[in-house]
């Protein structure tokens, strides 16, 4: 059951969506997401302007992911495959305490239609049961009720408010919600 996170990319499906690799031929809706400043009014990164900017971070997604550093994946419908609505983030490892990040951005034309929350559970699904995670943990903003949402849903424990102890680009210091599930939680 247990293998190494950083084996191969991973392909992660589901009925609905499907969370897969990004490549260069997603560059048009890739960019809608990161043009969207809606998507970053909690978020720790910054707004991109332009499409050169958003084609170099494809290719850091595949850079980062064989330094071992973090998984970024295309959220994409079943029935459109070639389009990507949201990316799913699995990022600073520990394998000593056996623990994972996740995070997740969805283009705001997708909200409200359950797709987080089955990218949330598709993640939490895969890194349980293919990967033999221990512990996964996301923040977020205290103002940001839809990622409460989601992250409920799934059954995360909000374990509480890290209180000025991050620093955001875009947004300074910030609160954070510490969100996790522990393996011996989860409901599979």
């Amino acid at each position: 059951m247990s293998k190494n996170l950083y084996d191969q990319f991973p392909c992660i499906k589901t009925d609905e969506i499907t969370l897969r690799k990004i490549v260069p031929s997603d560059i048009d809706s890739l960019f809608e997401i990161y043009n969207n400043e809606k998507l970053f009014v909690y978020s720790p990164s910054n707004l991109k302007k332009n499409k050169e900017t958003v084609a170099n971070m494809i290719g850091h997604f595949e850079r980062d992911f064989n330094k071992k550093k973090c998984i970024f994946l295309g959220i994409v419908r079943n029935t459109n495959p070639d389009f990507i609505i949201g990316v799913a983030e699995m990022f600073d490892y520990d394998s000593n305490v056996n623990m994972i990040t996740i995070g997740y951005r969805l283009n705001d034309r997708f909200w409200g239609k359950g797709i987080a929350t089955k990218a949330v559970k598709a993640m939490t699904d895969y890194l349980y049961n293919k990967i033999g995670i221990n512990r996964i943990q996301a923040f977020v903003m205290p103002e940001n009720a839809k990622s409460f949402n989601v992250l409920k849903r799934n059954n995360f424990v909000e374990e509480g408010v890290i209180r000025q102890g991050n620093i955001w680009k875009g947004q300074g210091v910030v609160d954070l919600v510490l969100f996790s599930m522990l393996r011996a939680e989860y409901i599979g």
